[in-house]
């Protein structure tokens, strides 16, 4: 008789929905195992584990899950991939300089509409603008001009469909949607990335088929199709 099929439950980051996605569905076929994906922003998830929700697999930001790791509630993590906050515009659209701070900040005061993920969701790059734009004494502009949205789909929507001139999520969020095209990472030294890792919980009754899920992720030939949705790999 073959191994006995495993259900597995995976809590993963919003932002690698589109790669998880596929590339769980090449690991059911060639397992058999039945995998659940559960997928929202770091935040959410972390709210869902604190109100004592459990899963076998958690895919999230790295520093979130070294702190469960401390707590004994994962195992040793697997770095799977990195993503930065990006700057977009419509496809077509001239791009404006964004090559360094200043440039930058003059793109956004003279953008007519600024989208960009929401904070309150609870998204790293939500957070990590809200403070951005702060710091670059921007937060008065960005409250009269600013279209803060619930995904990182929403703000490439809100640039593809010509509400926003400029949009800002991670690039990985901006890749899926069509008519909207990633102009750079945010110029240095400004830049953000988000590293991606996933572990095995230790209350997991299914250990051994959670690690082969976490393995197909990284395997070689899965390359590819994480670079194609724009992110980058460990070396």
């Amino acid at each position: 008789m073959g191994k006995p099929v495993a259900k597995l439950k995976v809590m993963c980051a919003r932002s690698m929905h589109q790669v998880v996605g596929a590339l769980t569905a090449a690991f059911r076929r060639d397992t058999g195992h039945d995998v659940e994906l559960n997928f929202g922003t770091v935040g959410a998830l972390q709210k869902r584990l604190d109100a004592g929700e459990t899963a076998d697999i958690l895919i999230l930001g790295a520093p979130a899950l070294d702190k469960l790791a401390k707590a004994g509630i994962v195992g040793p993590a697997t770095a799977i991939a990195t993503t930065s906050v990006g700057i977009a515009v419509r496809e077509g659209a001239s791009a404006p300089d964004v090559s360094t701070p200043e440039a930058f900040r003059q793109a956004l005061i003279a953008a007519r509409k600024v989208a960009f993920s929401d904070s309150a969701v609870g998204g790293s790059a939500g957070i990590y603008l809200a403070k951005l734009f702060v710091e670059m004494g921007l937060a008065d502009a960005i409250a009269r001009k600013g279209m803060p949205q619930q995904s990182g789909g929403e703000v490439a929507t809100r640039v593809a469909n010509g509400e926003a001139d400029i949009g800002m999520t991670l690039i990985a969020e901006i890749v899926p949607i069509p008519g909207a095209r990633v102009i750079g990472p945010l110029p240095a030294p400004l830049g953000n990335d988000t590293t991606y890792a996933g572990a095995v919980t230790t209350g997991s009754g299914v250990k051994e088929a959670a690690q082969a899920f976490i393995r197909a992720l990284v395997q070689p030939s899965a390359r590819g199709t994480w670079q194609a949705a724009g992110f980058k790999l460990p070396v």
